[in-house]
């Protein structure tokens, strides 16, 4: 939003970052149907002409709600442009019922430090039957008993078209797919390796291929996480983890 009103308050910013915080906090949501402020507060943002009048007067009062006027014109502005923007790259996935469709699931390497996982390309199990359609956008499969932990409602984002099987498919008989439409891959191959220096130190990197991926999707990852995460894998003559 301060995006949207930079050009028009670029020297005003200390009078004008009042005026753009209540415009935000009384901007309607369309997901929630529901005010920001309201959401948060029991009673709404008082406006400028109900506490500012009788000190400053009319002009005053008349500027601010102007200037919350315009704040409010060109949020509306931005968002239709990036909506627009974001619009180009769609393309409308509609489904009926009885058809077959893949179901995207999220790989994953391992925990990383802070506990943050590390994301590999996805991969699609399936195909699927849907069976209910759950809105616009969402739809309900017939999921078998190993999904059974699954929600079986999903976003159509989620799916894709069972026209052939894809190449990202895999054989769901050799994973343990979680209830987040994730599962973990383990290192086969290290393609690559090279070493980075510090001022204290000398790190190295492998290129290491995953299962289910292909040569062309192999990740570089540091030895430490490597010797932690899978201890035997760098010492195999064959470069495969089992």
């Amino acid at each position: 939003m301060l995006r949207a009103c930079a050009l028009t308050y670029s020297t005003k910013w200390d009078e004008c970052l009042p005026l753009a915080e209540f415009a935000y906090n009384n901007g309607y949501r369309r997901a929630w149907k529901w005010l920001l402020s309201r959401l948060y507060m029991v009673e709404d943002v008082e406006h400028p002409s109900t506490r500012e009048r009788i000190i400053f007067g009319p002009d005053l009062v008349t500027q601010a709600e102007e200037q919350v006027k315009l704040m409010h014109s060109n949020l509306k502005r931005a968002q239709s442009r990036q909506k627009s923007y974001s619009d180009k790259r769609r393309r409308p996935l509609v489904f009926e019922i009885d058809d077959h469709v893949y179901l995207r699931v999220s790989p994953m390497k391992g925990v990383h430090r802070f506990g943050v996982k590390g994301k590999l390309a996805p991969r699609y199990v399936g195909p699927f039957k849907i069976t209910e359609k759950c809105g616009p956008v969402a739809y309900r499969l017939e999921l078998p008993p190993y999904l059974v932990a699954v929600h079986d409602v999903f976003h159509v984002s989620q799916l894709k078209k069972c026209l052939r099987v894809p190449e990202e498919a895999v054989d769901t008989s050799q994973i343990q797919i979680e209830p987040d439409l994730t599962y973990e891959e383990h290192p086969i191959k290290i393609l690559d390796q090279k070493q980075r220096a510090t001022r204290r130190k000398a790190i190295n990197f492998y290129k290491v291929q995953w299962s289910n991926h292909s040569e062309e999707e192999a990740t570089w990852e540091q030895e430490e996480y490597l010797q932690t995460k899978y201890p035997g894998f760098l010492l195999t003559t064959t470069n495969e983890y089992v």
